[in-house]
């Protein structure tokens, strides 16, 4: 072969591999995927637990199980949860929109420590390196936005015991409510008032009111559970108990009663494996009148998205999205009113 004509198949291949090439790098940098292992929380949870992307940069996830059935999800998210399974492969690409620090985490009750279960995957973008990202830039803040919880807003101390002074002798009925015909005043249907007070605060100004005074106790808290009603849908509803029951059943109990399949483990922590010591106070009954009479929707909220210090109970705030938090405490009502 001539020096001649092996100096053009060299040219040749160069012009031809060269974009291959190209393509097998960029395919490297931007488009390796990331195999992601699930444990119990027990022995790692999430491995690796801390991620890197940038906006408009997909990131391709192989997701496997090395012990049990885990569920995969983004918080704050609309994308459909996936399934985990032991020895199997599933893969799935996630494309990010904002910088933020997001949140993943499993979906399904695989221990009494599963809620332990979560990873975060701090999201860039071109403009901005993530060490410039400021704390407005974040989606980590518990209320799910840029804005305090209302809580915090309210200064409320969620912590404290909250018991009802008084409570009905029947659990209250929003349709006899409705049915008494009578028009309440526009600040007991206020929103804001509603989130702020409980209910008990509710039926103690309304019993106070002259247009009560023909009414027995039993039929003003008719009327707490109209107004309760009234600030809720069916669709919020429903989608409350689905993720109730996805999400807190597993403690809180089908009913509310505090007796879901890993409340024992809450208390006894020999149940538990590694769970601290701390987390041995037993799920909120949210049967119980006495206690959630005297909870405003607020607070039920602030615990919701802040968790409750020193009880075991998650903090819900990067999972849920505003809307979700508000059906939930929507739907815990209906533990307490018809």
């Amino acid at each position: 072969m001539s020096a001649e004509r092996l100096a053009r198949l060299i040219v040749i291949a160069i012009a031809v591999g060269l974009p291959i090439v190209v393509l097998i790098a960029s395919g490297t940098a931007s488009g390796q995927a990331i195999e992601l292992h699930g444990r119990v929380a027990e022995t790692g949870g999430w491995t690796p637990a801390d991620l890197t992307a940038k906006v408009g940069e997909p990131i391709h996830l192989r997701l496997t199980s090395d012990d049990v059935l885990h569920g995969f999800a983004i918080g704050q998210s609309d994308r459909p949860a996936i399934d985990v399974k032991p020895g199997e492969v599933a893969e799935t690409t996630l494309v990010f929109d904002k910088p933020g620090k997001y949140t993943f985490y499993c979906t399904r009750w695989c221990g009494p420590n599963h809620w332990r279960m979560r990873g975060t995957i701090e999201v860039s973008s071109e403009q901005l390196g993530s060490d410039q990202l400021n704390s407005d830039q974040l989606s980590s803040d518990q209320s799910g936005s840029g804005q305090s919880p209302l809580y915090v807003t309210l200064g409320l101390d969620i912590d404290a015991p909250h018991p009802a002074e008084v409570v009905p002798e029947e659990a209250p009925s929003a349709e006899r409510g409705a049915a008494l015909g009578i028009a309440l005043p526009a600040a007991y249907r206020a929103a804001e008032y509603y989130r702020s007070h409980s209910p008990v605060e509710v039926w103690k100004a309304l019993r106070a009111e002259p247009f009560t005074r023909d009414l027995s106790d039993r039929q003003v808290w008719d009327l707490v559970a109209f107004v309760w009603r009234s600030h809720t849908t069916p669709v919020s509803l429903a989608a409350g108990r689905q993720l109730f029951a996805e999400n807190c059943a597993a403690c809180h109990g089908e009913t509310g009663s505090g007796d879901g399949v890993m409340a024992e483990s809450l208390t006894n922590p020999s149940h538990a494996g590694d769970l601290q010591q701390h987390d041995t106070k037993a799920p909120a009954k949210f049967s119980d009148a006495g206690s959630m009479l005297g909870a405003s929707p607020a607070l039920l909220h602030g615990k919701i998205v802040r968790g409750g210090m020193g009880t075991g109970m998650p903090y819900w705030g990067p999972i849920f999205t505003e809307r979700q938090v508000w059906a939930i405490v929507g739907y815990l009502w209906t533990f307490q009113f018809r």
